[in-house]
């Protein structure tokens, strides 16, 4: 029996979201050794010039002129490096319009008037705080769960949401609640989904419900667990009382179960051989001393009867 209910919507993304593409890029270490030698030049240029004597005459102001256009080549080539780290992303964004991401670790080298924000594409991990929720027996609990996330689309994350971090610690920390108020803390033999039965499902179900919630930021679940479930503590001691007579009673079926298998196999054993023949008094007397011997939880006293059957 499946109790599953219907969810909360999610979050919808807006219309016309942009999504990621690739940035244009150059390999940085070229760049950078252009840049280098740019910097070499104007320096060898100025060192002719001092060596000349002055600035005065044209071809030194030349030379000096060159110098300084090669200088501000050189900032240019060297404003425009980008190191990109493994795991990391880079968002190019050019006067308020987003030119595409650079995910390709290493030096890179794009337009130096860019503005390029780091974006983290590594697995993260949120675990959510203690919340006190009512499950669908109306029963108060705490649930906690922690939550593997990783950034997919870096164009959503920086510009769909305000926080993408946040998005994701609100909209886990909501999933939660509102997966917990869903479903009971126990089934009771009643073969629905509960939290405490079943995990697995319900883990499921949550990973399912966040990731549906933080797809407008671009994120993608990887996986979610449940890392506390009980009951609060007002009921704690009440709950415990009860789930321990549960148990007793269960075992108590049990025991009884398997007294009465021991007690009909003895019967049906001395039957067959023909040890002694009982009528349905004697019969009766022993299933009862049998019972008693076999569900009693203290040792029994034995009794031994020197004298015949029925006295």
């Amino acid at each position: 029996m499946n109790s599953q209910l219907p969810t909360t919507p999610a979050p919808q993304p807006a219309r016309g979201q942009m999504t990621e593409g690739r940035a244009w890029s150059a390999p940085g270490v070229r760049v950078l050794f252009l840049g280098i030698g740019m910097v070499m030049a104007a320096g060898t240029l100025m060192g002719f010039g001092v060596v000349e004597g002055g600035w005065t005459t044209a071809g030194p102001t030349a030379r000096l002129a060159v110098s300084i256009a090669l200088l501000v080549l050189a900032n240019f080539t060297f404003t425009g490096l980008t190191a990109v780290l493994p795991g990391e992303a880079r968002v190019v964004q050019l006067f308020g319009k987003y030119h595409g991401t650079i995910r390709s670790p290493g030096l890179q080298w794009v337009n130096p008037f860019a503005e390029r924000r780091k974006v983290s594409t590594r697995v993260r991990n949120h675990e959510t705080a203690i919340a006190k929720v009512n499950d669908a027996d109306g029963n108060p609990i705490e649930i906690a769960a922690v939550v593997v996330w990783q950034v997919e689309d870096t164009a959503k994350a920086m510009y769909s949401v305000d926080d993408f971090i946040h998005c994701v610690a609100i909209q886990s920390e909501t999933a939660v609640r509102h997966t917990a108020s869903r479903y009971p803390y126990h089934n009771r033999g009643s073969g629905a989904l509960s939290l405490r039965d079943n995990a697995e499902e319900i883990t499921q179900l949550l990973s399912t419900e966040i990731a549906d919630r933080v797809t407008p930021a671009g994120v993608t679940i990887i996986e979610s667990r449940l890392t506390r479930l009980s009951y609060a503590p007002e009921i704690a001691q009440a709950m415990l009382r009860q789930q321990q007579a549960t148990a007793v009673v269960a075992a108590r079926q049990r025991i009884v179960e398997g007294a009465v298998g021991m007690v009909e196999l003895a019967l049906q054993r001395l039957e067959e051989r023909g040890v002694v023949e009982l009528d349905e008094e004697r019969k009766a007397a022993m299933v009862s001393n049998l019972l008693v011997v076999l569900c009693s939880e203290q040792a029994t006293q034995q009794v031994v009867n020197t004298g015949s059957l029925y006295q």
